[in-house]
């Protein structure tokens, strides 16, 4: 999926398509996600688990303007 691809996806996602995003599998998703590992914060509606694209995007280091996001004040880099 490539940066374009991450910034167009609507502001929550499944847990299959954030594994996507992530370049992980599906069961290794699933498996962060019960042991509260994932991440990015998830959001457990019912038995459906949604992630929030924001995180996402944060986490890989894209701005939504297209842009490479800058480090933030204190991150190493």
């Amino acid at each position: 999926m490539t940066a374009t691809d991450v910034r167009s996806l609507p502001a929550i996602v499944d847990v299959v398509t954030a594994a996507e995003v992530l370049g992980i599998g599906r069961t290794v998703a699933y498996e962060l996600v019960r042991t509260d590992r994932f991440p990015t914060p998830v959001i457990r509606v019912g038995h459906q688990i949604k992630n929030p694209t924001a995180y996402l995007i944060e986490l890989l280091g894209l701005s939504t303007d297209g842009a490479a996001a800058r480090p933030r004040a204190g991150a190493p880099g």
